[in-house]
């Protein structure tokens, strides 16, 4: 989370003058690390800060974002006149940005190294921005070579036929010709040969507003009785009824045809015009709130306090720590009616696309259409119409995942992070941040409450209240080296698990059966004693590397031969870890076939409606079991579930994270508030080959400040955050030895940076993931004391290697990495 000293006050840099602004300085959306600065039109109105510009960029033609205006060159740009490029136009009458979207995505870019281009357009509406078509044209002389030039290659003799086929063509039309890379390379020999000519323009292609024909009564049709025949007078009743109505409506419900309006507009008695059309993400109708939950003492003593912070509109920030089911969600609730009866907004942050349509629904009970809902599964058109609903004001609460922290409130009252200790509040591609701690800092420069929520204990003190006093469910560990010793063989259900499944069917309860898998990598452990192999310097466990057959520590690139016996006990019951959810419910099925059963995992969440039908009829009780993972243990409130079994939690634990025990224990925490929920005793058992555990004992006990104890001290102990500041560099790219090489290069220059020696520097080592989407990555690490000093390293050897050629979109600088993966 960042530090006070980092939430510094940042304005957009502009001149106080009344002189009309001769140059905009220009975030561009791509992966370099500056603005670039440009000529304004001379023909365009008064510019503002926070419109899109079109401009030259090398080359080509891109969309922009005005970030600064000036009267004059700054000396600092280091810029003479005849440098500076004429802007092609300004597209927006009105900023699409508003000053607060402009600063906060300032601060963002320039805390997490991301380039602020790339924030922007981050924080806007995917589509917003209009393409930019290239277009392709034979000159004469490339007319001429089709016949004079045999010597041609392939490729560009069949670009130049083709060209002289149509005269003029999109870029896009030669894609099937060749790869993209040796398209490239074709077109840009033909233009240099002067055979071809390029021009480019911007598109008319962009996600709009939706308009639809709707149809009105005129005056007129209220004056004196006109002669109309009888579909006409079906058409002037049913809008005296319904008010206006769409064309497409309006002709379904009276049955008559387009000429009978056309007849009627003519007359002076109807109107028909465009009108903007809402694209709904919300499929289900809005239903009253008709609970009146009585709050505990502890629940409205915070609630008093976050509204007076909200009635005084200054910054304030509150951790509500609560067991699962403690009633968080209705503190939320009611300080956000607060925020909205102060003519404020407000929003809450959910870590998961999955949670959203809980928390809408909870929340469309209470403040009906003003809730905006914006996460990634939506489509282009209803994230464009919810964008819009909140920059109009039109919609005062926002609900959504870590993009949302960008929505364009006007004047924001409260800022709410439900489950703040999930790491998928954390970007993890570029351009990096974090939502959470981007939520706090916006709070704080724009004078708003922010509250923290998560039913994960904290090193704070406090009492937790259930609602009802209900008890959380009863939390058993399966030890599943006994299991295995008992069948001999691989085992994926415990015999208690699946007894209680059994059990908990024939009281015609439901249950939910969790697999985690945060782990991606294979890694080895023992069956007999449960220990996994360990880094000797690091204190992580050690990755199997299947190519090189070896386990690697991806911190400090020790390595090990996988070993014949375990370490610990001397066994020989070596394997690798590994189950997916599909293989879970094909278990089940075959083991309880009349049980209902469905599954909720990331390819099910991928389609919107099947993901909430699931969830819809779970809530009914149309489905008696849910296989799924992590995320179903989280928000969601089925009181009829008494069971939530995990069929293994040491994939968390073996992950290479140093965060590995907290998030566990996490884990464990949330899934004993699942269980339980109603007015029957839930239950929970962990199946796992670590009963000794110290997160599983804890969490199972419901031991928070024994937990941290131990948890602070094994950070402390090899300096992990909280105790020192973290940065993670990223090397990547499709070529091995060169990934390799520039690796060691920045290694080289993180030393010559440290010479002090105020930092530790570990790596390069292959990251965990050390081959994805055809590229290969290495890993290293920044420690410090200092964070200021951790930048300051990291900035001074990223620039030597751009000085020394190297193209540093092939590192990836992450400040705060929540994930080592």
């Amino acid at each position: 989370m960042p530090n006070e000293s980092v939430i510094a006050a940042l304005t957009p840099s502009h001149t106080a003058s009344d002189t009309r602004p001769q140059y905009a300085e220009v975030a561009v959306p791509l992966h370099v690390a500056r603005t670039f600065v440009y000529r304004l039109p001379d023909v365009e109105a008064q510019a503002e800060i926070g419109q899109r510009i079109l401009v030259p960029l090398g080359r080509n033609l891109v969309t922009g974002y005005i970030v600064g205006l000036h009267s004059e060159l700054l000396a600092d740009w280091n810029l003479q006149e005849p440098e500076i490029r004429n802007a092609e136009s300004i597209i927006d009458d009105v900023p699409v940005c508003t000053p607060e979207i402009i600063e906060i995505t300032r601060w963002v870019s320039e805390y997490y190294a991301s380039p602020w281009g790339e924030v922007i357009k981050a924080a806007l509406p995917p589509g917003i921005s209009p393409a930019i078509d290239e277009f392709l044209r034979i000159t004469p002389t490339g007319a001429a070579a089709v016949a004079d030039r045999p010597d041609l290659p392939t490729l560009q003799r069949t670009i130049l036929e083709e060209l002289v086929r149509t005269t003029e063509s999109q870029r896009e039309a030669f894609s099937e010709f060749a790869a993209s890379t040796q398209l490239a390379k074709a077109l840009r020999e033909l233009e240099q040969l002067g055979l071809i000519e390029r021009t480019q323009s911007q598109s008319n292609s962009y996600v709009k507003t939706k308009l639809a024909r709707f149809v009105t009564l005129t005056d007129a049709s209220e004056g004196k009785e006109q002669k109309q025949t009888a579909a006409q007078q079906r058409v002037i009743e049913c809008l005296k009824t319904n008010g206006a109505m769409s064309v497409t409506n309006l002709l379904k419900e009276t049955g008559v045809s387009s000429s009978t309006l056309n007849t009627l507009e003519r007359k002076g008695r109807i109107l028909i015009a465009n009108e903007a059309v809402r694209r709904d993400p919300f499929y289900a109708p809005i239903n009253e709130n008709t609970v009146n939950y009585t709050l505990t003492g502890a629940q409205q003593l915070v609630l008093d306090r976050i509204t007076a912070e909200i009635e005084k509109g200054s910054y304030a920030a509150f951790l509500l720590h609560g067991v699962t089911g403690s009633g968080k969600t209705e503190v939320y609730i009611r300080a956000m009616k607060a925020a909205l009866d102060q003519g404020k907004s407000a929003m809450m942050l959910v870590p998961e696309i999955a949670l959203t349509p809980v928390f809408s629904r909870r929340l469309r009970e209470h403040f009906g259409d003003e809730v905006a809902i914006f996460h990634s599964s939506l489509k282009r058109g209803e994230r464009f119409d919810e964008w819009t609903r909140v920059k109009t004001g039109k919609a005062r609460v926002v609900i959504g995942t870590r993009s949302a922290v960008f929505a364009p409130l006007k004047n924001p009252g409260l800022f709410v992070i439900d489950e703040e200790h999930e790491a998928s509040y954390r970007q993890q591609d570029s351009p990096y941040y974090s939502g959470r701690d981007t939520a706090i800092v916006r709070a704080q420069k724009e004078s708003a409450a922010v509250v923290l929520g998560s039913a994960t204990p904290s090193l704070e003190s406090f009492l937790p209240q259930r609602i009802g006093a209900r008890p959380m469910a009863t939390a058993t560990i399966v030890d599943m080296r006994s299991v295995f010793s008992k069948h001999g063989k691989l085992t994926v259900f415990s015999d208690e698990l699946l007894e209680a499944i059994q059990e908990t069917h024939d009281r015609n309860e439901q249950s939910i059966i969790l697999l985690n898998r945060r782990g991606y990598s294979s890694f080895v452990l023992c069956r007999s004693c449960g220990e996994s192999v360990q880094c000797k310097n690091c204190d992580v466990t050690l990755t199997y590397h299947r190519g090189e057959r070896v386990m690697i520590c991806h911190y400090c690139n020790y390595r090990e031969a996988v070993p014949q016996a375990c370490p610990s006990c001397d066994a020989k019951y070596i394997y690798y870890v590994g189950e997916g959810t599909e293989q879970l419910e094909e278990m089940l099925r075959s083991s309880f076939p009349e049980l209902r059963i469905a599954r909720i995992d990331r390819d099910t969440t991928s389609n919107r409606r099947r993901f909430e039908k699931s969830l819809h009829d779970f809530s009914e009780g149309r489905i008696d079991t849910l296989v799924g993972t992590q995320m179903l243990a989280k928000g969601h409130d089925f009181p009829n579930v008494t069971l939530v079994g995990v069929v293994s939690v040491d994939a968390g634990l073996a992950l290479p994270d140093f965060r590995a025990a907290e998030r566990t224990f996490q884990l464990i925490t949330q899934v004993a508030g699942r269980a339980g929920r109603g007015d029957r005793p839930g239950k929970v058992l962990i199946q796992t080959y670590h009963p000794d555990h110290y997160a599983l004992r804890h969490a199972c006990a419901q031991d928070y400040e024994d937990f941290y104890d131990e948890e602070i001290r094994y950070r402390q102990n090899h300096s992990y955050p909280p105790f020192v500041a973290l940065a993670s560099l990223l090397v990547h790219g499709p070529d091995l030895n060169k990934v390799r090489s520039d690796a060691l290069e920045l290694r080289k220059q993180l030393d010559i940076a440290n010479k002090d020696r105020q930092a530790r520097i570990l790596g390069p080592a292959p990251a965990p993931l050390a081959r994805l989407k055809g590229e290969h990555r290495f890993q290293l690490l920044i420690k410090s004391t200092s964070r200021r000093k951790l930048r300051e390293i990291a900035d001074t050897a990223l620039k030597t290697l751009s000085n020394q050629g190297t193209n540093l979109r092939s590192i990836n600088l992450e400040i705060d990495p929540v994930s080592m993966m």
